[in-house]
């Protein structure tokens, strides 16, 4: 039976650009690709027939002796009618089809080195170093670069050498059946270079484990669940790779007096009855370690807020700072001397509707209701 045309076969004309040819072949292949016509003949040798005219005239030499001398310009190659070898094409039809997303990287040797592993660091600081800033002392276990081989692996600081397993692929490809897989090289696993002769003393990966001490520069204004990054800090590289990074997660510890909400600062302060109800100043801790005075005015209710500018937390990357917001608690007196219940007796008796508003306010309805509901 005489073959096709590979131009009929794509379905594209003989001035078709490489653009051209790869889309017409990445449609017509995911069309007829035996996995999507399970048990289709037609469909497997169409499939076949695709993957052939694709690797002719992909190729620009073999395209050109197509077009001077059709299939002819073929058939002696590799000792078979038209020389294609369908088990090979088979599995580079995935590098055709998904190669550029999947990085072009498929028919490249690997490289042997490989980057480190980031590391990630808990830190607990209190609410005064986030918001002074503080420089922080860390020790961090790590694995860092081999003295004795300079990080290679190898000893004497000697160069891998390529896998002869998979020519520095780090995959072999195995037939089994219809399809060719492929898997990790057993001997390099994944790497593409072996070492011969192993450094003893990082028994050939490179790296020893070690614990460093850093100074890293925790900056003003971090929050609860901040994260601080310290780049080339984390575990150094297989055989020279590039150091991975150190993530600092950052936690406040909760403080005995202050709340925090994002940039403010919230204190709850116990106010006594009688400075409620006269008024008068109270002095108050701020966060910066310094004080302030809050005028009470007479009347002064529980849930009342006060508000200092300026004496909250500072914003990250100095925008600002944020407020501190004192609300009162208005206390019972408790433990009263005998004299101290006279008096708060005769307070009671002389007062009136005025004194207590609010109780009296509510009170009234309360009676308001009772009395509906009795009318009905």
């Amino acid at each position: 039976m005489a073959k096709r045309d590979y131009y009929e076969v794509l379905a594209i004309d003989r001035g078709a650009s490489p653009d051209d040819i790869k889309k017409a072949f990445r449609k017509l292949a995911m069309q007829h690709h035996p996995d999507r016509n399970l048990g289709d003949k037609t469909a497997e040798q169409k499939f076949k027939e695709l993957n052939e005219a694709h690797d002719v005239l992909k190729d620009e030499e073999k395209r050109s002796a197509y077009d001077q001398m059709g299939h002819a310009a073929f058939e002696q190659a590799a000792g078979r009618p038209g020389g294609f070898d369908f088990n090979h094409s088979f599995t580079d039809v995935f590098d055709d089809l998904f190669g550029e997303t999947m990085g072009g990287g498929g028919r490249q040797q690997r490289s042997a080195q490989t980057r480190g592993a980031d590391l990630r660091y808990n830190l607990e600081i209190s609410l005064n170093d986030a918001f002074a800033g503080k420089k922080a002392k860390l020790r961090v276990p790590t694995s860092v670069a081999c003295d004795t081989c300079s990080g290679s692996g190898a000893a004497g600081g000697a160069k891998p050498a390529i896998c002869r397993t998979c020519g520095g692929m780090g995959k072999v490809r195995a037939q089994q059946g219809f399809f060719t897989i492929e898997r990790t090289c057993p001997t390099c696993h994944g790497h593409g270079h072996v070492i011969t002769d192993p450094c003893r003393a990082c028994s050939g990966a490179g790296r020893v484990q070690k614990e460093k001490t850093l100074s890293v520069n925790i900056p003003a204004g971090v929050e609860d669940g901040s994260r601080v990054r310290v780049a080339g800090e984390g575990e150094a590289g297989v055989r020279g790779g590039a150091r991975g990074d150190l993530y600092i997660f950052l936690s406040v510890a909760a403080h005995p007096i202050f709340q925090r909400d994002g940039a403010n600062i919230f204190c709850h302060v116990p106010l006594p009855m009688t400075t409620a109800a006269l008024g008068g100043t109270i002095e108050v801790p701020t966060v910066d370690g310094g004080r302030a005075k809050v005028a009470i005015p007479g009347g002064c209710q529980s849930g009342r807020q006060f508000r200092l500018r300026g004496k909250g937390m500072p914003t990250l990357r100095g925008q600002g700072q944020g407020d501190m917001y004192i609300q009162v608690a208005v206390e019972t007196p408790v433990n009263l001397t005998n004299r101290q219940r006279e008096l708060l007796e005769e307070f009671k008796l002389g007062g009136s509707s005025k004194t207590n508003p609010e109780s009296e306010s509510f009170f009234n309805k309360v009676k308001e209701l009772w009395q509906n509901l009795t009318d009905k």
